[in-house]
């Protein structure tokens, strides 16, 4: 058991977006798509493996952009590499995904469980994603901006379709 296991904090955020759950579920099934959208604020990344499917792994690279220079990557100075499986793929209603950070830094170690939940609303879909297991390393405040700014982002890429 490592040092980290005692601690259970979850992050979550909820946005409603104007479109169909599986318009919103779709934006996850290839990684072109999901690069266009998931790279928060300040960020752009690349899916360097994405297999989709429930038991499929991926591998995601995000780059802090050169203006960023506060920042600091998990994985080097400038990126965050994190290696995960697709636990869940419930189609229209919900994705769950283990998520683990390349990093000598024991504060990223564990496995986190990310659940992206899609429930219809009246405007469209009510877009709940909950990160459990968060890792120390990570700061409540910049996770949740984080969470925020990619749920912006979905909502930007889907609407506009």
């Amino acid at each position: 058991m490592s040092a980290n296991a005692d601690r259970r904090r979850s992050d979550a955020a909820t946005r409603v977006i104007g479109a169909s759950p599986d318009t919103i579920y779709q934006a996850f099934a290839n990684a072109a798509s999901l690069m266009q959208w998931l790279p928060p604020l300040g960020m752009s990344g690349q899916a360097l493996e994405y297999d989709f499917r429930e038991g499929g792994r991926y591998r995601i690279e995000l780059r802090y952009d050169e203006k960023m220079s506060t920042e600091s990557g998990k994985t080097t100075d400038r990126t965050d590499i994190t290696n995960g499986r697709f636990l869940e793929l419930l189609p229209d209603r919900r994705i769950t995904q283990s998520v683990e950070f390349e990093s000598s830094d024991p504060a990223f170690a564990d496995e986190m469980t990310m659940t992206w939940s899609f429930d219809t609303a009246p405007e469209g879909t009510r877009v709940t994603v909950t990160a459990d297991n968060v890792p120390n390393g990570i700061s409540k405040a910049d996770h949740d901006a984080g969470l925020r700014s990619s749920l912006e982002n979905l909502a930007a890429f889907v609407e506009r379709r």
